[in-house]
Order: C-alpha cells, then structure tokens, then sequence
C-alpha cells in the first residue's frame, strides 16, 4: 500500500480528535509531522512523528505530502497559501477561509500548482445527515417544499476564544463555525440558492461574534430551506425537518463520534467503528402507492469521519474524486458572507 506522508498544523482539539486518530489508523497515511510551539504532548499517542516548532520549518520537510491546516481560521489563507507556495497538497478545516476574496485565490494557487485543495467537511459524514441523504434519494416525500436544518447548542458562557468570539476578529462566530456545516449540506443536499434573507447576532451580547442565526434560502420551484442556529437551546429539537407534497421526515442529531473521540475511542479502519443504535431516531410520515398514510419508526446507521481520509488517499492513489474541494466550497463561503450582509441592511441578497 503506498504510504501518503501527512503534515498537522496544531496538536489542539481538532488535531487530537478529528484529524490524529484516523491518520494514525488508516494503513495508508503516516504522521510524519506535527506543529507543537512549545509542548510536546503529542509525543505519548504519536512518538514516531517530528515535532516542530512553527508551521513555517515543517513546511519545508520535503516528505511531507500533505499538510493539514488546523489552526485558528484567521490563518487559513496565509498558512494554505505558504504550504501550496511549499510544494503541498493541503486539507484545511471548515469554514475554509475568513471571506471568499481569501478563499478564491487559494483555489487558483492550487489549481496553478497542481495540487489538491479540499475542506474537512466531516459532518458530511454525521450518521444523522447521511439518513436524510438516503431518505431524501428514496423519493417517499414526494417534491421537496420545505426544509429546516438546525445545530443548536446549550454554551450560554464564553468560551475565551479569541478567535469565535471576539466580534472584531474575522471569521469569528457561529455562522463560520457551525453555519458552515448547515450551508455546506443545504447545498449538498439541493445545490446552490437563488436568493436568502438571514438574521444574524449575539444572544450573549454585542461584546462577543454572533451565537445565534436564521439563514432562509430562496430555491426555485418555491422550494424553502432554513438553517437555524443557538447556543441557549437547553432542550433538543430535530435537527432536520423534510415537508413535500406526499409526506414529511423529522430525523434527531444523533451522531455522537465527536463525543466518543473525545473520550478517547480509537476509530477502527475497513468497518464501522460507532455502535448501531438502541431506538429509532427518525420518523417518516407519508402516502404509499394506494394513497395509503404511513407513519414509520427509522433508525439511521452509523457514520464514519474515516471516509473522508478514505477519499482523500483515493483521490491520490487512484485519482478518484476528491472530498469537498476547495472550488466546491467557495459557494459556500458566498452563502456565508450573504447571510452577514442580508442580517446588516436586514434585506434579501440576490446570490449570483
């Protein structure tokens, strides 16, 4: 199996949880290399990678085949930029840039380069969003009209942050950070909107970046999609509501691998490694063929965040088709910075 040499840019929460453990489980990819300023924790789970003490010098490690962008995203574009400049191919974490300025010309270097660029979109991975894929793709609903798509939370403290909450700071806030993955499955889901209205702002107060979004897509065919967001939601809803014109799907958010890597689970390669569920998770209410209405109980099957490495060691090895690549979620980030413009004049923004 050929070995693909990975470079991480931070050794924080996202390093330990999302981006370590599968690197390390997955045959094909090697932890050459980590960025630690000053400490040296990762050495206990991974002692055979080198640590280095700036981006800049693991840059220059002419075996490193991939560099994982897994700072803070005021960062992105400059160290995207520096490791494309370096010879890199590069998957950086979502929300990919800051504004879409940033995020189209990192797309450009790379395409000039010949190097890949992809975004960790992993909640495409979510057990609870792939149910709604397979659901969506069986066609019970019939026409899809309306659709509500929710990440709430329950954090009414600040986190100390500088980077999410600081409202002067680029790029803080919820609508980059989980808006991002509401933007990035609307889109996968029913592809790119015609127009939006979004009401955007800070439930904590004017001193931290916004908590708190309502972001409606206008599609055509009077299709309706609404990615909603809170951080005081103590009592969950379901994450996904699905109305068309032969029935409706409400499906909770159950995906729990972020919890479980949290905790310490080591992610398993070739097979499922998150448990199946006890109860169901999701409900379908429809019309069958006789014009019958049927109301179902469904469970959905668990997902894997190892699959989007899958696909990135495939896209080297085989050429097959990358993950979530850089130009793909460049309209995403057009969304985003819609949202903030339509919630400042309080209009709707035609998206182009």
């Amino acid at each position: 199996m050929q070995l693909v040499k990975v470079g991480l840019c931070a050794f924080g929460m996202s390093g330990k949880i999302f981006h370590a453990p599968f690197l390390k489980e997955h045959p094909g990819f090697f932890m050459s290399a980590i960025v630690e300023r000053s400490k040296e924790e990762s050495k206990e789970k991974y002692p055979d990678a080198t640590i280095y003490r700036s981006v800049e010098e693991m840059f220059q490690d002419a075996d490193i085949d991939v560099v994982v962008v897994n700072t803070p995203v005021q960062t992105h574009f400059e160290y995207t930029k520096m490791a494309l400049n370096a010879g890199k191919n590069v998957i950086v974490e979502k929300p990919f840039t800051v504004n879409v300025a940033e995020a189209e010309e990192l797309v450009r270097l790379a395409e000039t380069k010949n190097l890949f660029l992809s975004v960790y979109q992993n909640r495409r991975f979510d057990r609870d969003y792939l149910q709604v894929q397979k659901v969506i793709s069986e066609g019970k609903m019939g026409t899809i009209k309306e659709v509500e798509i929710r990440f709430d939370r329950f954090r009414t403290e600040a986190s100390g942050k500088e980077h999410k909450e600081n409202p002067e700071q680029n790029g803080s806030g919820s609508v980059h950070d989980l808006g991002s993955h509401l933007v990035d499955q609307a889109t996968q889901l029913f592809g790119f909107p015609e127009k939006l209205f979004a009401d955007v702002f800070s439930m904590k107060g004017e001193e931290y970046a916004n908590d708190y979004f309502e972001i409606l897509l206008y599609y055509k065919d009077d299709l309706r999609v609404r990615l909603k967001s809170s951080v005081f939601t103590k009592e969950e809803h379901f994450a996904y509501k699905i109305h068309g014109d032969k029935g409706s799907f409400l499906q909770e958010r159950t995906d729990d691998q972020e919890n479980e890597l949290a905790i310490g689970a080591i992610p398993t390669y070739g097979q499922n490694w998150m448990q199946p569920l006890k109860e169901s998770d999701g409900i379908i209410i429809y019309f069958n063929e006789n014009s019958e209405s049927k109301r179902n109980l469904t469970s959905s099957e668990p997902g894997n965040y190892m699959n989007y490495y899958q696909q990135i060691y495939e896209h080297i090895v085989f050429g097959y088709a990358l993950p979530s690549l850089g130009n793909e979620v460049v309209q995403n980030m057009k969304i985003i910075e819609a949202a903030l413009e339509s919630s400042r004049k309080g209009k709707v923004v035609e998206l182009n």
